[in-house]
């Protein structure tokens, strides 16, 4: 079987080529064609001699994800990407553009076992993993294809990301390392619904990356009743999991909230958010719930939206109603799926 080989670090491909018999030098080469020029294939890569090219086609493989489909917002401008990967699983990813810069939203998984409720990611359970490469690809297929620099990454597409925990850490440390895009670590966040050992094991790396978690509700039973990964972790371990992770690396957590009209809008649910985050250095963020077909969930008014928020501001918690991008194309929040509908 051959090797993944852009799924390799910069010391590591250096290795490889040692154990090869090359000359370190070359692992510079290659490291450069793949993630700086962001090639797909070995003969593409023009500086290398034949000899060296026919076997790293022998032994190792660029693995594609290749664009199956794009739409753009006639909203916004946002673009979703539908990949199919070397196997025919797929998988969504949406670029979304501001005055500050592109920022792209990636899947870390084909599919997700996480059911969180109000998600279409999750309907068809988890198929599997994707590899570091496989998450990078989605990055250099969107700069290559609309030709623009992606200067922030959120890894809150279809998958849990701390599920694939070996591969997020080896995709962020390629991402932002300086021999490839050298994307800054304080423009990537990691979304997750709440596996604390791995939120204590992220924080003991030290990065310094944004943690987001996805709270939804503000009692471990209104969470339970939308997340079933709720089931395993009560919610005040979740928040010292979150706590660990701000004093381990001095980054603010961001608590993703989706608001869901009659389920965790109301009065009392502003009392209760403010009981939790008041004392903390944090931000929140919230996300009217966007409509997934095979759901029945329905969002709040603008104005009751708006209320819920201003209500939070006037109890000092820093928050914001996020932007929505892409609803037009199913590519907000919660609408990204692993396959064509």
């Amino acid at each position: 079987m051959k090797k993944d080989i852009c799924s390799f670090t910069y010391e590591e491909l250096k290795e490889e080529m040692a154990s090869i018999g090359e000359k370190s030098f070359r692992a510079g080469q290659i490291y450069d064609w793949l993630h700086a020029k962001l090639c797909g294939s070995f003969s593409e890569m023009t500086n290398l001699s034949r000899s060296l090219r026919e076997k790293l086609e022998q032994e190792y493989e660029i693995l594609p994800a290749e664009l199956e489909e794009r739409q753009i917002s006639a909203l916004d401008g946002t673009n979703k990407f539908l990949f199919r990967l070397y196997d025919g699983n797929m998988v969504e990813s949406v670029l979304m553009k501001y005055k500050h810069g592109n920022s792209v939203c990636i899947s870390s998984q084909a599919g997700c076992r996480m059911g969180c409720v109000f998600c279409a990611s999750t309907i068809g359970g988890l198929k599997r993993n994707l590899t570091a490469s496989e998450m990078l690809r989605q990055i250099y297929q969107i700069q290559t294809i609309t030709g623009e620099r992606v200067s922030n990454v959120v890894v809150m597409g279809t998958g849990e990301p701390l599920d694939n925990y070996d591969n997020l850490l080896k995709f962020i440390h390629i991402l932002t390392e300086e021999h490839g895009l050298h994307i800054s670590q304080r423009n990537v966040t990691v979304s997750t619904c709440g596996i604390v050992p791995k939120i204590l094991e992220l924080a003991e790396e030290k990065l310094q990356i944004t943690l987001a978690l996805s709270l939804h509700g503000a009692t471990q039973e209104k969470r339970r009743k939308l997340m079933p990964i709720a089931n395993k972790y009560e919610l005040s371990r979740v928040l010292a999991a979150c706590d660990a992770y701000f004093e381990k690396t001095g980054r603010r957590v961001t608590f993703e909230y989706s608001l869901v009209h009659g389920v965790n809008d109301t009065p009392e649910d502003v009392r209760e958010l403010t009981g939790l985050l008041r004392h903390r250095n944090c931000h929140l963020n919230l996300i009217p719930v966007n409509p997934v077909k095979e759901r029945n969930f329905v969002r709040p008014s603008r104005e009751n939206a708006l209320n819920f928020k201003n209500n939070l501001e006037k109890s000092g918690i820093n928050v914001t109603i996020r932007r929505e991008m892409g609803s037009d194309i199913d590519g907000a929040c919660g609408q990204l799926r692993r396959r064509k509908l």
